[in-house]
């Protein structure tokens, strides 16, 4: 193969992205130089994040440029070059989505055994995504056993992970939210005590008649809505771990809620937001303990697949629209 095809952003999107955004690219396959691996990606992942990166506005991460690839969490067989340990045939994990064939430097890549679980895993569950859901809950909202924990946006990647986790670590009720009748049985199936549709009605009232007592900590994937109806049923040192905020990424206007910030002062709330990479320390307790309930088949994961570089675009507009049940990933 001589041919290497990359998804560019094309234009800024304003609002909704659309598929005008996008342009499918050719290439040529790169050749290594000294230290450098060419990784042949077998998937992709496409996630909330990418969509603030495709603004040119200043943010923890550069913003993507224009007429360039893409890029983003991706796993491949290394095809030629080889450094730091690795070498051809080797699987590895690196950060250069979005295209077929990745040219990078070795020491920006990370060998993973294909042998222990699926290379996919790599990319949720034993991954980036697994690791917020694990950070989130237990280092920044510290969840303590006997504790009640809320979760928005419970059937994406991260939030069935926190559930999950929340109820191995001792939660004495995990509830959360979805975007589907399907996705409420679903939580249901992965042990969640209580979980509802937010379509059905203010997200304040159903968390109420969900979480009758209160909760003690919320795992935010929404923001909006939620984070308001979180902070009034959090109950006195309340936390709030807040990962994302999906409901306002699109938005052209400032969100109107939370409008009860004031309740922070009297509940000694503690809202917290963090990211993945400020976490790396928990890594191998991570991936030890996570990797011991997959063995004992203790925790569950769900990926929805999406074929081909060239879907690579409407993977990721379906993953802003929810159309996602676990991880939305792409097949190379």
């Amino acid at each position: 193969m001589t041919v290497n095809r990359e998804i560019h952003l094309a234009s800024r999107p304003e609002g909704w992205p659309t598929a005008d955004n996008f342009r499918l690219v050719e290439t040529e396959v790169p050749t290594p130089g000294p230290g450098q691996l060419v990784v042949r990606n077998q998937f992709m992942s496409v996630d909330p994040y990418m969509r603030g990166r495709m603004n040119d506005v200043k943010s923890y991460v550069p913003p993507f440029a224009l007429d360039a690839p893409l890029d983003g969490g991706a796993v491949g067989e290394v095809v030629a070059g080889e450094g730091n340990g690795i070498v051809p045939g080797d699987t590895v994990l690196h950060g250069l989505g979005w295209r077929e064939y990745a040219l990078l430097d070795a020491k920006g890549a990370r060998k993973v055994d294909p042998s222990l679980a699926p290379v996919s895993a790599y990319l949720g569950v034993l991954g980036m995504t697994g690791l917020t859901a694990y950070a989130g809950l237990l280092d920044v909202a510290a969840m303590r056993p006997g504790e009640s924990v809320f979760v928005s946006g419970a059937a994406g990647a991260v939030g069935s992970m926190v559930g999950q986790i929340a109820k191995l670590r001792g939660a004495a009720r995990v509830v959360g939210s979805a975007g589907s009748p399907a996705k409420v049985e679903r939580l249901r199936a992965l042990g969640f005590d209580a979980a509802f549709d937010y379509h059905d009605g203010p997200v304040a009232d159903q968390l109420r008649a969900a979480a009758p007592n209160g909760i003690d900590v919320y795992f935010d994937n929404v923001g909006g809505e939620h984070l308001e109806a979180a902070i009034g049923a959090l109950r006195l040192h309340g936390r709030a771990a807040v990962c994302g905020m999906i409901a306002q990424y699109n938005a052209t206007e400032p969100p109107a809620a939370p409008r009860n910030l004031a309740m922070l002062i009297g509940k000694r709330l503690t809202l917290r937001g963090f990211l993945v990479g400020d976490h790396g320390h928990l890594r191998d307790q991570f991936v030890q303990e996570v990797a011991g309930w997959l063995r004992e088949g203790r925790l569950s994961y769900d990926e929805t697949v999406v074929d081909g570089i060239a879907a690579a675009p409407e993977a990721f507009l379906g993953l802003l629209r929810g159309d996602n049940l676990g991880k939305m990933l792409v097949r190379l």
